[in-house]
């Protein structure tokens, strides 16, 4: 009977990492694919006006950050915390330039952007050097190539 309970737990291990991989796959294909749409709309409805600004570069810089995101995610299974503070950075000085486009004056609003950037510019900082000093084990290891977990690893097969 233990042998049974055991094959069935690994049974389900088996099915269980092949759905979580198979939808993680399905997933980020469609992330990815909405990235490039919203990609490729923006530089279609940039191109049709004839006119880029520094706004609409940022923009497009945002879809490249977020589709190498998407791209590192997929081939190592890790999300890089530190494109999602890059992509961060890039929308606040985005908003920055179109605060300034519109008041053409420095105010609070500016200062206050400015300390953002600050900030996460030192938390790019503190990831980096963490992730340099204290390496994460995920232990996504047991999943690789829906390998079964094993449970019970001290006791006697029986």
């Amino acid at each position: 009977m233990n042998r049974f309970i055991d094959g069935l737990a690994i049974l389900g291990d088996f099915v269980g990492n092949a759905l979580v991989k198979v939808f993680h796959t399905i997933a980020l294909f469609a992330i990815g694919a909405a990235i490039v749409w919203a990609a490729a709309g923006t530089y279609l409805e940039m191109a049709k006006t004839g006119h880029f600004s520094v706004e609409d570069i940022l923009l497009l810089f945002i879809y490249l950050e977020l589709g190498a995101m998407v791209g590192i995610y997929f081939k190592t299974s890790k999300l890089p915390v530190r494109f999602l503070i890059y992509v961060a950075i890039t929308a606040i000085t985005r908003a920055m330039i179109g605060m300034i486009n519109v008041s053409h004056k420095v105010g609070l609003d500016i200062v206050v952007a400015s300390s953002g950037i600050f900030i996460l510019t030192l938390a790019t900082l503190i990831v980096r050097y963490g992730s340099f000093k204290m390496p994460l084990d995920t232990g996504l290891e047991e999943l690789k190539d829906h390998a079964p977990v094993q449970h019970n690893k001290e006791a006697p097969n029986g």
